[in-house]
């Protein structure tokens, strides 16, 4: 209960349940028409999304700001990959909270002469370069983790003269090969898919980074016009998104760090 008291009182989290919401409705609606439900209850679940759509833009004004102190923050760090990949993120992540912030202005009437289709195809445009960011970092700290891990089993396979958590490590003829067993590429494949997975299994905010920024690039992709997904993946893949990044907020230390 704490735990959902901090969560609500946070404005972020506010918008992380309207995002929610709003890709719920994507999938309602898709499933609707799918269906053949009558136009009227689609027409009502386009204007729930929609509403919801401008909700969150109002809560992400002043966005732009924090993206740039965290980019500052992120100026500052040791690692030169994960400094480049944050920074240009959260550096793209303000541009894309800028351009949200003058289509917030067009839709609510403020600025009416606002070309909606240009500004939402560049805030969508900054959106996918930061989460090819974010996926960069990703990948990077996998590496890392998977280095490490290897270098670990190997010296536990030294010292214990067995194969350390059931994944086989050697060449062709070496420890845990059988003789004329599976071809050399195929079992080094299957080495690195395991460790791969023991990797993620033991990082759990480092997987949730994965699959939260590999759902949300489908939006971006689909948007842009450059893999279309069609509204009932988009939906589907920004609730999973939505749900990963609440949970998140409720268990800080699920959040990849820095």
């Amino acid at each position: 209960m704490d735990a959902w008291v901090r969560f609500s009182a946070q404005s972020q989290a506010r918008e992380r349940l309207c995002r929610a919401a709003q890709y719920a409705c994507s999938l309602l609606g898709h499933a609707l028409q799918k269906h053949g439900a009558s136009p009227e209850l689609q027409k009502q679940i386009r204007q729930l999304e929609g509403h919801l759509s401008l909700g969150r833009k109002l809560l992400r004004l002043g966005n732009s700001a924090d993206a740039l102190e965290s980019a500052k923050r992120a100026v500052h760090l040791s690692d030169v990959v994960l400094r480049f990949c944050i920074t240009v993120s959260h550096l793209n992540r303000a541009l894309y909270f800028a351009c949200d912030n003058v289509l917030w202005a067009g839709k609510s009437g403020l600025a009416p002469r606002v070309d909606q289709e240009k500004w939402a195809q560049r805030s969508f445009r900054y959106y996918l370069f930061s989460l090819i960011m974010n996926l960069s970092r990703d990948a990077y700290e996998i590496r890392l983790l998977m280095e490490q891990e290897s270098s670990a089993c190997s010296r536990r396979l030294k010292g214990s003269g067995g194969v350390p958590g059931g994944i086989e490590t050697g060449g062709p003829g070496g420890p845990g090969v059988p003789g004329g067993g599976l071809p050399q590429v195929a079992l080094k494949l299957r080495l690195r898919v395991l460790l791969l997975a023991r990797v993620l299994r033991g990082h759990p905010p480092l997987l949730l980074d994965v699959v939260r920024n590999a759902c949300d690039l489908f939006i971006p992709l689909d948007k842009l016009g450059l893999w279309r997904c069609g509204p009932g993946i988009v939906g589907l893949c920004g609730l999973v998104s939505s749900i990963l990044s609440i949970l998140t907020l409720i268990c800080p230390w699920l959040r990849l760090k820095p």
